[in-house]
């Protein structure tokens, strides 16, 4: 028989950074769930990847106080920044171009973000991330 689920959270959390202090304390500990247990197991998870990594972590919460973790990839947000070589995005989109990505480097974006994506068109998914760098002020030469 399959475990009763009790709710889901969703939180991003650095990779390899986990600990339980806010925002990942509070969450767990309202749910009933073992806050370190949770964190040990996802900085296991996450000890390969680049430290410090912003990861979208579903957390699934049952009704015995169990619980399992799903991670997905780093947001396009994260990947346009490291392209364009910015610390933050335009305070101001669509006024203002702080930076500018090349059609190749949106491609490669959709190759790391293929799994999480909606789509399977190739066309489609360039337009999202595309779409996801012009509401950050930046600027998509080829496009």
């Amino acid at each position: 028989m399959a475990k009763k689920v009790s709710g889901y959270i969703k939180l991003q959390v650095p990779s390899g950074q986990a600990n339980p202090s806010p925002p990942i304390g509070p969450a767990l500990g309202q749910a009933g769930l073992n806050i370190m247990e949770f964190c040990k197991a996802f900085n296991a998870a996450t000890q390969n990847m680049e430290q410090g990594i912003p990861i979208p972590t579903v957390i699934t919460a049952y009704a015995d106080r169990t619980f399992s973790f799903v991670t997905k990839t780093p947001p396009a947000s994260y990947y346009l920044k490291k392209a364009a070589g910015l610390s933050k995005a335009a305070s101001n989109p669509g006024k203002e171009v702080v930076g500018s990505v090349s059609l190749n480097q949106v491609r490669e974006i959709v190759e790391l973000k293929k799994a999480d994506l909606n789509t399977s068109d190739l066309d489609q998914a360039c337009k999202m991330i595309i779409g996801s760098a012009r509401s950050m002020g930046i600027e998509v030469e080829g496009a």
